[in-house]
Formats: C-alpha cells, structure tokens, sequence
C-alpha cells in the first residue's frame, strides 16, 4: 500500500471511529494522534535500517509536537487511531494489530530491564480506555475492550473486556458497542 493511501486511510478510520471528526481536511490537519503515527512511520523505517539515533530523535521531536510517545522500535498495523492522544507512551517492542484504538493517557509498558520482548502485544480491533495501563509482555486477544483506568498485568484470550485494577477479563457478548463499553460508568475505576 501506497503512502497516499495509507494516509487516506488513516483519516477514514479516524472519522468512522470519532463522531467530532468534521471533515477530512479537520482530521488531516488538526489530530495529533495521526500525526504521531505518521511520524513513527517515518521513524520505524529508520529503526529497522539500524539507523537508530536518527529514529529515536525523530520519535522525540514527534513526542515534543503531539505529547504522544511512539517508540520507533514499535510495530504498528493498520487503521490505528490514538483519540485525544495525550500523555500515550508506547514501548519498543510493543506489538499492534489493525484497527487498534487508543484513548489519552494509555501506557504500554515494560515491567523489566531484560533484553527482549517486554512489552505488551494486542490484537485486531483492541479499544483501549482512557489511563489503561498494559505492562509487561502480555497479549491482549483480537476484539477486546480494555476499560478507562485498568491495570491488565495478565493474558486475556479474544472478545474480552478488561477492568479493573488489577484487570480480570470476562467474554464480551459480541452484542456491546465498544464505544459504550469504553464510556460506560460502570466499566470506569
């Protein structure tokens, strides 16, 4: 897929995923989390050419314009939307399948100092609450909901919804809008 095209793309999710979202135009030029995924574009193909220093002042000056920190070492899919997006930190080797969505203050984060895999790996189609914390190298499973403020330590298998500190996952219905399940009081800590 073309640059072009992904970037239309990404506006297209936005828009289906933000009902203040205007216009493309409004989106294109005023949403800083595309505008942090954008740039850990540009600074993951650096990463991955051992151009490191390069991608990690990239990723700062991203980090400095957005208040969103994308690590260049990340690995991202497609259609990701980061809403409201300040205050995100996403770890080095962090893992996103497509069509994940991230609220303000979400952190996917280390537990250790060791080498390797330390970050937290979620699936297609994961919506992430406002304040969730997801540490350490779990897999959160394609289609979960994970609510405003959990603390997910653990592996949570597909459809489940996550809350609570620390989170316990139950099977979601299929039936809940995940808009709902992320705004929902209930869901809230």
């Amino acid at each position: 897929m073309g640059m072009i095209a992904q970037i239309r793309e990404d506006i297209v999710a936005a828009r289906l995923r933000d009902p203040a979202a205007h216009s493309g135009l409004e989106v294109a030029v005023l949403y800083p989390g595309l505008h942090a995924v954008w740039g850990h574009r540009v600074w993951h193909a650096l990463w991955v050419r051992d151009l490191r220093f390069l991608a990690r002042a990239g990723s700062q000056i991203t980090r400095l314009l957005t208040g969103i920190e994308i690590h260049p070492g990340a690995t991202i899919g497609r259609r990701f939307f980061i809403d409201h997006g300040m205050g995100v930190v996403i770890g080095e080797t962090a893992e996103l399948g497509d069509d994940v969505m991230l609220y303000h203050g979400v952190t996917l984060g280390g537990r250790t100092r060791d080498s390797g895999k330390r970050h937290p790996t979620l699936g297609d189609g994961v919506a992430v609450g406002a304040g969730a914390k997801i540490l350490g190298p779990v897999t959160v499973g394609a289609g979960s909901v994970i609510g405003a403020n959990a603390v997910v330590t653990k592996d949570a298998p597909a459809d489940s919804i996550l809350v609570g500190v620390p989170a316990k996952a139950r099977t979601r219905t299929g039936k809940e809008d995940v808009r709902g399940i992320l705004t929902a009081p209930e869901y809230s800590i």
